[in-house]
């Protein structure tokens, strides 16, 4: 029997206040272009999705339906959007470290999340 093989990500990424409101920041070495700023709430949603998704690996939280009822939302719209949490590391890092835009919404891009890994950049950034 094959041995399963585990990918681990990980993101390190800092929350801050910043006017009464978290922001997501990249670590101090990766230089971020002020000028292009990523959507709020693109950021926001990934990072629920990832959350959401470590919630449920470790047993917080038994179903996405569990997990809807404890935050006050749909069970639709939780398995909708916990998609963003696999996405391919190369597209995590364009989006939440480089903060290069997107011209996807929130919903196409938790449909590239089904996607293989090396098809996402292009539909994505392209």
């Amino acid at each position: 029997m094959a041995e399963t093989e585990t990918l681990r990500v990980h993101i390190p990424l800092t929350l801050r206040n910043r006017g009464g409101r978290p922001r997501i920041l990249p670590p101090k070495e990766i230089e971020v272009a002020m000028d292009r700023g990523q959507d709020a709430r693109l950021l926001r949603a990934i990072g629920r999705a990832w959350d959401w998704r470590r919630r449920l690996e470790r047993g917080n939280v038994n179903t996405i339906a569990d997990l809807a009822r404890e935050e006050g939302i749909s069970d639709r719209y939780v398995s909708r959007v916990i998609r963003l949490a696999w996405l391919s590391p190369m597209v995590l890092e364009r989006l939440v470290l480089r903060r290069e835009p997107t011209v996807l919404s929130i919903f196409d891009l938790c449909g590239v999340a089904e996607l293989p890994w090396v098809e996402q950049p292009e539909k994505v950034f392209d």
